[in-house]
């Protein structure tokens, strides 16, 4: 472990408010420990826990005490107060401390100076919601500390901070070797979420195919979701071969560079399954789309032979009215009550009207026959 540099004093730009702004507590400023966003502080020694300090002002005493030692301190969203105060102690760059404040970053690897800065986008997988929660770790590894702003549920840090405790040797390696558990632990915490995609994916096929209506919202759902894990997992791969690139300027123990290079093997993995799964879903939207087009033609075919079929009804209807309709008019204009109409005291007038009836009926007939309406 290399010597302590001495601390210099980090101040941030006061925006231009209308009341002076609030002075950020200085370097040793006491912030408790138990406040929510504290999860925990600790300093360790030789790969063993030395203390576990009550306050934040303790733990920056303690490592003073311990020049060979390092902190590990675990934040979980927290206040402007708490990252003011370690920013001032561990020398931590303006900009780094700006994203941890602000969350919603993009997954990167930065240094700024001997610090580097490593923000990660954790997943897991929600079974009762079949979706895909995500959660934000901002990670600030320097030469003797290691500082862990997390933002969302994912990841379980307090597992990460027990296996590293079971294992002093690798724990002894320092705050690397804390960088290396974390990333091993979110790219770990990839593959249920894999395991429970491809679930989602397989479910889905199956109600393509099943003629589901609502899959369609599901698989919009789903695609959104891997956008997301797309945008978490594609920027870790180009992270690690950066990490990598440095083993021989920075010297990083050779058993930790065997870690790494396996952590970057899962994260290639893991990348790889997911753009399969965003090219899986693109196919799936389209034999979906093309299944509910097919759905809504064969609809329309039927509304059509069912239109055909009563178009058809209404000309037989409406053929046998007009053949019927001849005769009575007929019949109705001879059968009316006036004594001086035509043809009424002509001898042959019945037999005509009754053969006028007929020849109109079946001209009528025929007529309607040849166009096929009867």
């Amino acid at each position: 472990m290399s010597e302590r540099r001495p601390r210099a004093a980090w101040r941030r730009q006061p925006e231009p408010p209308a009341a002076p702004p609030e002075q950020p507590p200085g370097p040793g400023a006491a912030v408790p420990a138990d406040r929510p966003s504290v999860v925990q502080a600790t300093v360790y020694r030789d790969g063993r826990r030395v203390s576990s300090p009550a306050t934040l002002a303790e733990t920056f005493r303690q490592l003073r005490e311990y020049p060979d030692g390092m902190a590990w301190i675990g934040l979980h969203r927290p206040t402007e107060a708490e990252l003011h105060s370690l920013a001032g102690e561990f020398d931590l760059h303006e900009l780094a401390v700006e994203d941890a404040l602000e969350a919603h970053q993009r997954p990167k690897l930065e240094r700024y100076g001997d610090t580097l800065f490593v923000v990660l986008r954790a997943a897991r997988y929600l079974d009762a919601q079949e979706e895909v929660d995500f959660g934000e770790l901002h990670i600030f590894v320097g030469q003797d500390f290691v500082i862990t702003v997390r933002h969302g549920a994912a990841p379980d840090l307090s597992a990460v901070r027990h296996r590293m405790e079971e294992n002093p040797d690798l724990l002894a390696l320092g705050p690397e070797a804390v960088l290396y558990a974390i990333l091993d632990a979110v790219v770990d915490g990839y593959a249920p979420v894999v395991a429970g995609v491809q679930n989602d994916i397989d479910e889905i096929e199956t109600e393509v195919f099943g003629g589901d209506p609502a899959v369609s919202r599901r698989i919009y759902e789903l695609s959104r979701e891997m956008v997301e894990f797309q945008r978490a997992t594609r920027p870790l791969v180009s992270m690690l071969h950066g990490l990598m690139a440095g083993f021989a300027k920075y010297g990083t123990d050779e058993e930790l560079q065997r870690y790494l290079r396996d952590v970057a093997d899962h994260v290639t993995h893991t990348s790889e399954r997911v753009d399969g799964f965003r090219q899986a879903l693109t196919e799936i939207l389209t034999v979906n789309a093309t299944l509910v087009t097919q759905q809504q033609n064969a609809e329309m075919r039927a509304l059509a032979e069912a239109g055909f079929e009563q178009n058809e009804e209404i000309k037989k209807i409406s053929s046998w009215a007009a053949i019927l309709f001849a005769p009575t008019l007929v019949g109705t204009i001879y059968g009316m009550n006036f004594d001086t109409m035509p043809e009424l005291g002509w001898r042959f007038g019945y037999p005509f009207a009754i053969g006028l009836m007929g020849v109109v009926c079946v001209s009528l007939y025929v007529i309607f026959k040849r166009r096929d309406w009867l």
